[in-house]
């Protein structure tokens, strides 16, 4: 059949069309950011930092913990719900309905709440006559032995089935102490320091074997946190302090030096160096993480921050247990307050 030329014009036309699109539709659509959800308690929410995102809950999150930074230098999606106070039921009741098959890289730090590591600090922070700390140590330690692995094996299990392809890293607790207390109106001994970072020891090491068991990689902080405990120099945790919810938690020094070098390698395959840029990066995104965590504000609300209460002397158990132990407790107070 002989074209007229207006057919041939349409032609010529389509066939210069589609040498333009060609290009465009070979080229591969625009990939999305990798979805990545930090779960967990206070030391991966960034409690310590004094810096947090205003979404409405009494979470801490900060835009300076290692989440925020690893996000930021990796252009990663964020999703922060980590939240101060968080057990284990908390997480699967308020924080793992954020993981979808979708989601790519997730952290999760939990456990010294379920333990009770809170209320064992503010035992051992009174003077040794006035308090039992070992007593509740070995009540903490053998909830750490006998219960804890299962709950974790339980919740391990649960992230797995939400989020089958993620890459799943399990972070641990740093030792808090050096072994002398610098603090005005704390009274911890280097034995009963000792004990505690023990304690830290072990919960890292239960937390260990039940992230292997479920494929799970585990990043251990102890190292990198030698040398910068409370009382050491640089001190990247806070011993106690004034607001009383910072204490021994990591500052923003311990979540740039400290966690984010030993948990982004683990999670991303090399190591992030919290530069200027990548800290700046990760406070600009920080009205971004607010709009998006007041979605769960409600739920987050139900979860009680733990905090470790300051010592007090003028309790009648105190008091009791001056006369107890043959104390002038008002000079103690008054040697106290020289300190």
């Amino acid at each position: 059949m002989t074209r007229t030329p207006s057919s041939r014009l349409v032609a010529v036309l389509g066939s210069a069309l589609v040498g333009l699109l060609s290009p465009l539709l070979l080229q591969p659509a625009q990939a999305a950011a990798p979805a990545y959800v930090a779960l967990g308690d206070s030391y991966a929410s960034g409690t310590g930092t004094r810096s947090y995102i205003s979404d409405g809950t009494s979470c801490q999150r900060s835009a300076q913990a290692y989440p925020s930074l690893i996000a930021a230098a990796r252009g990663y999606a964020l999703n922060f719900r980590a939240c101060s106070g968080a057990t284990i039921p908390d997480v699967t009741n308020t924080q793992l309905s954020a993981l979808t098959s979708a989601t790519t890289y997730v952290t999760i730090s939990v456990g010294g709440n379920d333990a009770g590591f809170a209320s064992v600090l503010t035992e051992c922070a009174l003077p040794g006559w006035a308090s039992n700390c070992n007593g509740r140590i070995d009540t903490a330690q053998a909830f750490v032995n006998s219960t804890l692995p299962a709950q974790l094996t339980t919740l391990y299990s649960s992230i797995r089935a939400r989020s089958p392809y993620a890459k799943v890293v399990v972070v641990g607790y740093p030792r808090i102490f050096m072994g002398e207390d610098c603090n005005a109106l704390t009274w911890f001994s280097p034995a009963e320091e000792a004990r505690l970072n023990q304690m830290a020891d072990l919960i890292n090491t239960r937390t260990a074997a039940a992230a292997s068991a479920a494929g799970f990689s585990f990043a251990n902080p102890t190292n990198a946190f030698i040398g910068h405990a409370v009382c050491d120099n640089p001190e990247w945790i806070n011993g106690l302090s004034n607001p009383i919810s910072e204490s021994y938690h990591p500052k923003a020094a311990g979540h740039a030096g400290g966690y984010t070098p030993t948990v982004s390698p683990l999670l991303t395959g090399a190591a992030v160096a919290v530069t200027a840029q990548v800290a700046a990066d990760a406070s600009a995104s920080g009205a971004e993480q607010a709009a998006l965590q007041s979605q769960y504000a409600d739920a987050d609300r139900s979860i009680e921050p733990e905090v470790v209460l300051a010592p007090d002397l003028t309790t009648t158990e105190v008091r009791r247990a001056a006369r107890k132990a043959g104390i002038d407790l008002d000079r103690f107070i008054a040697d106290s307050q020289r300190r």
